[in-house]
């Protein structure tokens, strides 16, 4: 008996998205690049169930149903490239493969190509929900040769996480060329942003309002009953209960992050698409802070720490309002940029959709998703943050965000995500910000034009600022 779909790559994903799959009803065949993990798989999590163990790629193309549907779960790079030569020789037309990793959306969008000259349905599809997502019902984000949808649509929303009352699978297909790793690379640089906004919370009340582990704990457990709920929130508070021999394991934890890429991704094209992400940007530099440790811990001893100064009154509901104020924006900041590069790239990315899928399974789950969604609905906007959702809650969480700011700041405690926030909004609601001074200071040293509040958009204009520059201009351009 031939078998429905096959997964190369046994690592952490791999494996858990083929149980998964299985446990729908479907037959599995699997392949792994070292034969000894699929025999380990096969006599143990895979003994007894609806699998097939392939020790080569010939026996593993040979073992699916056609056309062939083949998601690759492994690294990356060149893995997904070496894999893909290796499969073309086994492969007819119009089968499918399709890149379960987080690949880059270009790297996506060239293999795109180069299968369709071999007449291969090549789909990009980011999944979300880590370890458990992946064995129970991740939020799955497929892009590319729309044609390969039909015969995939049935397996990836059986196994997605279900939300709501009709119990909506989290599972859209996001657009062509590349749009599935976009999205998915978004996502990611918005977890970025979640878990750096929650560090800064858990930092504020442990340096500043002197609070311990189980008080924050709680604290965040409640929150998580409230606006703030989500799956990091909610395991926050998990990790910051979590003992081993009565000893906290995350005051033994080293403070330096580790990153694979996306989050860097998702800032690179915001500056390519000049698209102000400048919460998610701060997060990654706040990871590559926290990689030098050594240099941090020379200057911590010769630099002075400032005095407890409590000038600003910030108390324990003023980080839930900033926690609260800096998500909603960077929630505004990606989707932004998922709707630039769409119109760009003509991806046709249904906005209300994508706030959708991302409700459940995915690691960004968060309650306000469904008034994302909502917005993108009901409303025709440039930003969240001109939606009816945001002018209602965002001002007074703005508040408590400038609170925590200030406290922060006074303090000498970092606080580059939620500063990044505050400033964002301060710029964004701001009629009238000094770039005509900048745009003067260009004109002085370069030529480079200015336009003036009393003439048209779009005339620009020159002063010859001291007298010796003529009338010669440089090239206008904004990029």
């Amino acid at each position: 008996m031939k078998q429905d779909i096959g997964v190369i790559g046994l690592a952490v994903m791999g494996e858990n998205l083929a149980l998964n799959i299985e446990s729908r009803g479907y037959n599995v065949s699997v392949y792994n690049r070292s034969a000894d993990k699929t025999t380990k798989f096969m006599e143990g999590r895979a003994a007894g169930k609806q699998f097939h163990g392939a020790l080569s790629i010939a026996d593993f193309c040979e073992s699916l149903s056609v056309p062939r549907k083949i998601i690759l779960m492994v690294k990356a790079g060149e893995a997904v490239d070496k894999t893909i030569e290796a499969l073309l020789p086994h492969l007819t037309a119009n089968d499918i493969v399709i890149d379960g990793g987080n690949s880059n959306y270009e790297d996506t969008e060239r293999r795109l190509t180069t299968l369709a000259e071999h007449h291969i349905l090549f789909v990009g599809s980011g999944i979300s929900g880590g370890e458990l997502g992946a064995l129970h019902g991740p939020s799955m984000m497929p892009g590319g040769a729309h044609a390969a949808w039909p015969h995939i649509k049935p397996i990836f929303e059986a196994i997605t996480a279900k939300v709501g009352n009709n119990q909506e699978p989290c599972c859209t297909w996001v657009g062509n060329g590349g749009a599935g790793h976009f999205v998915k690379m978004v996502h990611n640089g918005i977890e970025y942003g979640d878990m750096q906004v929650i560090c800064e919370g858990y930092d504020v009340a442990k340096r500043l309002l002197q609070l311990d582990n189980k008080t924050i704990a709680k604290a965040f457990a409640d929150w998580n009953e409230q606006r703030l709920q989500s799956y990091l929130m909610e395991i926050t508070a998990a990790i910051l209960r979590y003992e081993e021999n009565g000893q906290s394991v995350l005051d033994v934890i080293l403070d330096t992050a580790g990153q694979k890429g996306t989050g860097k991704w998702t800032s690179i094209n915001a500056l390519n698409e000049s698209i102000p992400l400048n919460l998610i940007t701060e997060s990654v530099f706040s990871r590559f802070i926290s990689a030098q440790k050594e240099l941090r811990t020379l200057l911590h001893q010769n630099y002075p720490q400032p005095a407890v100064n409590k000038a600003i009154n910030c108390q324990l509901h003023d980080i839930e309002g900033a926690m609260y104020a800096s998500k909603l924006i960077s929630y505004a900041q990606g989707f932004e940029l998922i709707a630039t590069k769409s119109t760009d790239k003509q991806w046709g990315i249904n906005l209300a959709a994508i706030a959708k899928i991302w409700r459940g399974g995915c690691i960004i789950r968060s309650t306000f998703l469904d008034n994302i969604a909502a917005a993108y609905e009901h409303e025709t906007i440039d930003t969240l943050l001109a939606s009816n959702f945001y002018k209602h809650v965002l001002p007074e969480a703005i508040a408590s965000l400038r609170n925590v700011v200030a406290a922060a700041a006074l303090n000498g405690i970092p606080v580059p995500a939620m500063s990044a926030a505050l400033a964002y909004y301060d710029a964004m609601r701001t009629d009238q910000l000094p770039a005509n001074l900048l745009q003067a200071q260009r004109d002085y040293f370069g030529a480079h034009t200015y336009e003036r509040t009393d003439k048209p958009r779009g005339e620009f204009f020159h002063t010859n600022w001291t007298g010796e520059g003529g009338d010669t201009i440089s090239t206008t351009y904004n990029n």
